[in-house]
């Protein structure tokens, strides 16, 4: 038996980092993964979907059983780590069972923000996170049931429109004055609200919700300006936080997320944290691609790489609501010393906007079209000058790489 590691969360980042560590070191731990649902990792990406029922349990399971057993790897589900002792070197369960590591990667993930609003804690007000969120809304989810969704964010825009997809009538209610106004400009946010709304979801912008009003239930929102809405059950998607509660029990060294270096180690060089509970430079990043980079570069340090390094990624972010196609990544607000080219169809509903500097694309935003997305996001990752095919941009590669030969 190899030295023992243990990772403490079974979510994606998680199934990540056990396939990235299993390949580069095969056979060189006796791995433990310790997971507090009571299933296998599977893919919260999807939990849209399947509220919508477009697709069933099956398809959001990430690695079959068969996927674990065959690595040697021991799985527990259904219990969480209730305490790490780094000094001896253990992790104790809620139920009392205490395991000895050499290594402990920490991927606690997040946890739904409830806003501290009067009302938040009746018993129909969901949260939408994970797989016991959805099998809870599932059972309000009469057709022709009314919902209010919190948050206009992707979370919130997902939920409200796997509601509206299954027959629930659902209002969309956004503190600010767009929706996704961290990945979106004005433009593409209308585009998107005209979507949003074409699909059944009534959107309203500016709505500062104050309290939930009922007796002994949720019966509806008020809004700062007085306004109310009637509801049977509501969604609060309005953001998440990292778990560090664990970490910082530990003496691990935390902010909003637990501090780590460039190889994913945490102020105890035995402890790695990967994922949405990791904060890299300052930054905690809440969508999956960084959380596969960090997996991969916690297994590059703990078998042996010691050259390999996370220096943070570029954020892209994509809708996951069907017939919507929605891409954002990098910078896409200009500052002073940028220019901007933009491309619009409003007939095929088509928005195009690029954020160059120094002839550098630096970030971009698109709606309707994002055939392209992967390609203008490998640009902005590379930093290399796009300044001979600037015109031809929103076109993509095929128009574009000829004018850069």
């Amino acid at each position: 038996m190899g030295e023992r590691l243990i990772v403490v969360g079974n979510g994606m980042a998680a199934v990540r980092f056990v396939d990235e560590i299993t390949k580069r070191a095969p056979g060189r731990f006796d791995l433990l993964v310790i997971g507090a649902e009571p299933r296998l990792a599977y893919n919260r990406v999807l939990l849209s979907p399947l509220l919508a029922n477009e697709i069933g349990e099956d398809a959001i399971e990430l690695k079959p059983r068969s996927w674990w057993t065959s690595r040697g790897i021991t799985t527990i589900e259904g219990q969480a780590a209730a305490a790490v002792d780094r000094q001896a070197k253990t992790v104790t369960l809620n139920n009392g069972a205490r395991f000895a590591y050499s290594k402990l990667v920490l991927s606690l993930g997040s946890e739904p923000i409830r806003l501290p609003l009067p009302g938040m804690n009746f018993f129909n007000v969901f949260t939408f996170r994970d797989l016991a969120d959805v099998c809870a809304i599932r059972f309000f989810m009469q057709k022709g049931a009314r919902a209010v969704v919190i948050g206009g964010g992707l979370l919130g825009i997902e939920a409200a429109h796997g509601l509206a997809k299954a027959g629930v009538e659902v209002v969309l209610v956004h503190v600010m004055d767009r929706l996704m106004e961290r990945q979106l400009d004005h433009r593409a946010a209308g585009f998107l609200r005209a979507a949003v709304e074409a699909r059944g979801v009534r959107v309203l912008l500016n709505a500062n919700t104050v309290r939930v009003y009922g007796e002994g239930c949720a019966a509806g929102v008020e809004f700062a300006d007085g306004r109310r809405i009637e509801a049977d059950f509501i969604v609060c998607a309005a953001g998440v936080r990292p778990r560090v509660q664990l970490a910082k029990d530990a003496g691990l060294t935390a902010a909003r997320g637990i501090l780590v270096d460039d190889h994913m180690v945490t102020s105890d060089p035995d402890i790695l944290a990967i994922g949405e509970c990791a904060e890299h430079r300052g930054t905690v990043y809440g969508l999956v691609e960084p959380a596969y980079e960090q997996a991969a570069a916690a297994a590059d340090w703990l078998s042996g790489n010691k050259t390999a390094a996370y220096r943070g990624s570029t954020l892209a972010a994509n809708l996951k609501v069907s017939g919507v196609n929605l891409f954002s990544a990098g910078d896409f607000l200009p500052g002073p010393s940028s220019e901007v080219v933009t491309f619009e169809d409003d007939g095929e509903g088509i928005y195009k906007k690029f954020v160059i500097e120094a002839g550098r694309l630096k970030g971009a935003v698109l709606f309707g079209d994002t055939s392209d997305a992967l390609w203008h996001l490998e640009w902005i990752r590379s930093g290399k000058d796009i300044s001979s095919f600037r015109a031809e941009l929103a076109f993509g590669p095929d128009f574009a790489l000829p004018q850069a030969a």
